[in-house]
């Protein structure tokens, strides 16, 4: 820093103010030691600069397991909006393991960062209650309400379940099969919940089974269900790797998608649009999700009483070609009398 300084003729808290962008320099300044900082290969020393203000330039980012599908949006929008306000990146995931959970925010603590975002909905209160003790701000999602230190983000599952339910209601689907996700993350429970209190409205019985979110459990759940020989009309999944592995078993079994059965998932995947024939899901906007967790980080961040924040944000329907017409039915959303379906085979 003092080659630098000197090279441009200003002093060392100059040069300091241009790294850290802790105060206006002049255009012509900043470039001078823009430049002088590349002709001597200059960096800034990010170790001693947390040293010297006691905090880091960080923020966490806790999410299940990298190599979820929808992890990736989740990863970008957080980051994106992050690296615009000048901070990094500080990643770590669960793998749905207690220990490395307990361990992720052990490391958010280590590294003072003054933010956290936790996007699993399957933390122990025991550890958000750690990071409030250490004065981090904090983000969860699908959590109990905020107080200081802490907000939460709430997603709307049941709107993307409703508009689902309704658009197959209207194209004469009575007879429907539900694929939900493991019952002990609180995501796939309020998922199914709002599935369950659609239909329920409507007065349509349902048949269910608990998967695993994965292609092999949507395959071993359809391969299961074709085998008891039922009336079948929509097959409604937890995910869309689920749904992928649900419409592979019914063309295995002989059967068409959507003319003998309507396939549903949930997340929006990117893979979701390239699959024969593209799938009809309910789109869970995790780009979105990561730029609303770091935005409301960043609220808390400038609120000196580190007030908590409620925030929702909505599931859709996103309709593509793995739903039609019910098959034998005619389409009649005002009543939920059916035609004769024939027995899957």
């Amino acid at each position: 820093m003092k080659d630098v300084a000197a090279r441009c003729g200003v002093s060392e808290s100059t040069v300091s103010h241009v790294v850290n962008q802790t105060r206006y320099v002049a255009p012509e300044t900043r470039r001078k030691v823009l430049q002088a900082m590349r002709e001597l290969n200059y960096h800034g020393n990010a170790h001693a600069r947390r040293l010297a203000r006691g905090r880091s330039d960080f923020l966490g980012l806790i999410i299940s397991d990298i190599e979820n599908p929808a992890s990736p949006g989740l990863i970008k929008g957080f980051e994106s909006a992050a690296l615009e306000r000048g901070f990094d990146l500080l990643l770590c995931t669960t793998n749905y393991d207690p220990e490395r959970t307990r361990a992720a925010f052990r490391k958010m603590v280590e590294n003072k960062v003054p933010g956290v975002a936790v996007m699993t909905s399957r933390v122990d209160r025991s550890l958000a209650d750690v990071l409030i003790a250490n004065r981090i701000a904090s983000v969860f999602l699908d959590s109990e309400p905020p107080q200081a230190f802490k907000s939460n983000i709430r997603m709307n599952y049941a709107k993307g379940a409703c508009e689902a339910i309704a658009y197959l209601c209207n194209l004469g689907h009575r007879h429907f099969f539900l694929i939900a996700g493991p019952q002990n993350r609180p995501s796939h429970v309020a998922l199914r919940k709002a599935v369950e209190r659609a239909l329920e409205e409507r007065g349509i019985p349902y048949r269910g089974a608990e998967g695993e979110n994965t292609e092999e459990s949507g395959t071993l759940q359809t391969r299961r269900l074709l085998s008891e020989k039922p009336l079948l009309s929509a097959i409604l999944c937890s995910n869309d790797l689920t749904a992928i592995g649900a419409m592979n078993e019914l063309a295995k079994a002989g059967l068409h998608v959507p003319e003998d059965v309507s396939v549903v998932g949930a997340d929006d995947i990117r893979f979701a649009r390239l699959t024969r024939p593209p799938l009809t899901t309910i789109r869970m906007p995790m780009e979105q999700l990561g730029r609303l967790a770091f935005r409301t980080l960043e609220e808390m961040l400038a609120s000196s009483r580190h007030t908590g924040i409620e925030r929702t944000i909505d599931t859709e329907l996103v309709i593509r070609e793995s739903t039609g017409q019910a098959r034998g039915q005619a389409a009649n959303p005002s009543t939920g009398s059916a035609a004769t379906e024939p027995v899957l085979r």
